[in-house]
């Protein structure tokens, strides 16, 4: 085979190698969403994100957050089953009980934010964050529960403070 043929079979294998590695996480494109109904732009959309989250636990929150919020609950499920049904970080828990809060579902948040709490019981910010939720729901008294111990495991935490003062005046915390 000559040089300037195996430069081209070279080059082509190459360029083909290149769509294949594009090809493992796919991008948004205009036909995705141009001229879509919302929902089915949304949707697609979505579907890409989900794909280009690969494995990362927090990636795949935020995109089962979008779904969840969006009106995609099943979808969102399955997301959050997978992965608090593998190895997960304790994070995971929160950042999940928080997209429940977040739609308004405080008794499925509640329950996730204890188990978060139970396992990290030193977590001041935390602490006062799910504090903060507390009060905002009406229970005055489990959030200045949460208030003490978040403040006597780190008195001079910034967030914390802020999550406290904030839900006095009805300002969910910050996410």
């Amino acid at each position: 085979m000559g040089k300037g043929i195996k430069a081209a079979v070279a080059a082509i294998v190459f360029v083909a190698g290149m769509g294949g590695a594009h090809a493992a996480k796919p991008g948004a494109t205009p036909l995705m969403y141009q001229g879509q109904p919302q929902q089915q732009a949304a949707k697609a959309l979505l579907d890409t994100a989900l794909a280009q989250a690969g494995k990362g636990s927090w990636e795949r929150i935020g995109v089962g957050r979008v779904y969840y919020l969006g009106g995609f609950e099943e979808e969102s499920q399955r997301i959050f089953d997978a992965i608090l049904a593998g190895k997960h970080e304790d994070s995971d828990v929160y950042r999940i009980a928080r997209v429940y809060r977040e739609a308004g579902e405080w008794d499925r948040a509640w329950g996730m934010f204890d188990r978060y709490l139970a396992a990290n019981p030193e977590e001041a910010t935390g602490l006062a964050e799910v504090g903060a939720y507390y009060l905002l729901q009406g229970d005055r008294a489990a959030a200045e529960r949460l208030f003490d111990r978040s403040f006597e495991a780190e008195r001079d935490d910034l967030w914390a403070t802020l999550h406290a003062a904030g839900a006095y005046l009805g300002v969910p915390p910050q996410e």
